[in-house]
């Protein structure tokens, strides 16, 4: 019986991917490196530290740096970031997603944040929707990041419910894998392909519907 949703943050509450790729973006260029779109896309999912240690895989720097400096390069990202996303405002919620959420509360489901994100609490705040979570997972306490399961089960626990009685939502492939690695029912949010592993598929998050999610889950 279904009980909680779980929710990635960026890419499917709210684009905040794109403050994200802008902020690495100027980090990327002070360090000499540019990102391309391909590049960026490979960001989608990572926690910071992944996704720098990528960065500077991606510019053949990977050995250039200490752990020290990489803080640094990291803490500087995020300053930038944190920034740019005081602009956010309930208008850069996604498509569809509001009624999802409406209609979830109505129902009496738990609902959840599994974000690499350690911003979740601000960018939620920004959305105005943050009264709609019962709880929110903080990455400071994880020990791996996305494919591993860690985050989605962790969830699944602050929520206080079982694998098979929630249902959560991804855009990036690495997501989708956590979430099925814990053992629960996959939404995959955006390209077939890309999210093939998911139980679930919409090209994007206008097309969510609570009801017909449900009937999905209820047939696995």
């Amino acid at each position: 019986m279904l009980k909680g949703l779980i929710f990635d943050l960026d890419g499917v509450l709210t684009d905040s991917a794109r403050y994200h790729l802008a902020a690495w973006s100027q980090l990327a260029e002070k360090l000499g490196i540019h990102l391309d779109a391909k590049a960026g896309d490979g960001l989608r999912g990572l926690s910071r530290m992944d996704s720098l240690n990528l960065i500077l895989k991606f510019g053949h720097q990977e050995d250039k740096y200490t752990e020290a400096q990489k803080e640094e390069f990291a803490a500087e990202k995020n300053s930038l970031y944190v920034e740019s996303i005081k602009a956010m405002t309930a208008s850069d919620i996604l498509p569809g997603i509001e009624q999802l959420l409406t209609d979830a509360k109505k129902q009496g489901l738990k609902l959840a944040i599994a974000s690499a994100s350690k911003n979740a609490p601000t960018i939620l705040n920004q959305l105005n929707i943050m009264d709609k979570f019962d709880a929110i997972v903080d990455p400071s306490t994880l020990h791996k990041g996305k494919p591993d399961p860690e985050i989605y089960q962790k969830a699944q626990e602050l929520l206080g419910l079982e694998s098979d009685e929630v249902i959560s939502f991804e855009d990036a492939a690495a997501g989708v894998a956590s979430i099925k690695a814990a053992g629960q029912f996959a939404v995959g949010i955006g390209d077939e392909k890309i999210m093939a592993a998911a139980d679930y598929i919409v090209s994007d998050t206008g097309k969510l519907r609570l009801e017909e999610i449900e009937a999905a889950f209820d047939q696995k």
